[in-house]
């Protein structure tokens, strides 16, 4: 009986350690729902052509695009990467709960979006080993510094503005880059 439980156990543990890197919806299915994810966003700006008034509104300084924890995730291992983007696929739907009344999106189109987000953040999830929550160097897998930018994203372009049809835009764009680097990092699992 003993035996039984210790080749199970054995199984098991050799299963998740091996399942980041050869996870089947990852190596099927990411690209298309990230190709669907960003037609949808372009989809978003057609349809709020008459607001694409960013040319003068542009971000201040201390909400400038995270590179440095992009850079940071690519050269992390696989696992971590994988808990990056969906870190990011979680954050992203988390500002779009919020009121975008004002965007004119297509309430459809807003929703069809959240939907294929948190598809792919829920399967890859799943390919995320189920081990503790915690990193070989004891780091928390979520990101303070990327939970406190999509905090600032909320609290000084969405709420300053007033949920503005033009914050709207500011935070379509800014999403747009947080998926095409999210986009890049899982392209460097399957192609790796």
């Amino acid at each position: 009986m003993l035996n039984k439980m210790l080749f199970v156990c054995l199984f098991v543990a050799l299963f998740s350690a091996g399942s980041s890197l050869s996870c089947r919806w990852m190596n099927d299915k990411f690209q298309q729902h990230s190709e669907e994810s960003m037609a949808l966003l372009d989809h978003m700006v057609r349809a709020n052509n008459s607001t694409n008034t960013t040319e003068d509104a542009e971000l201040d300084a201390s909400l400038a695009f995270p590179y440095s924890l992009y850079n940071q995730a690519s050269n992390a291992s696989d696992e971590d990467k994988l808990a990056f983007i969906v870190h990011v696929l979680r954050e992203v739907c988390g500002l779009f709960e919020e009121d975008y009344s004002a965007a004119s999106w297509e309430e459809s189109t807003v929703e069809d979006f959240l939907i294929v987000l948190n598809r792919q953040a829920d399967e890859l999830s799943s390919c995320v080993s189920s081990q503790p929550t915690t990193s070989l160097h004891g780091r928390k897998k979520k990101s303070p510094k990327l939970q406190m930018y999509f905090k600032r994203l909320s609290q000084l372009v969405l709420k300053k503005k007033e949920h503005s049809a033009e914050a709207w835009e500011l935070i379509r764009t800014e999403i747009q880059l947080h998926l095409e680097r999210a986009d890049l990092l899982a392209s460097s699992l399957i192609d790796g």
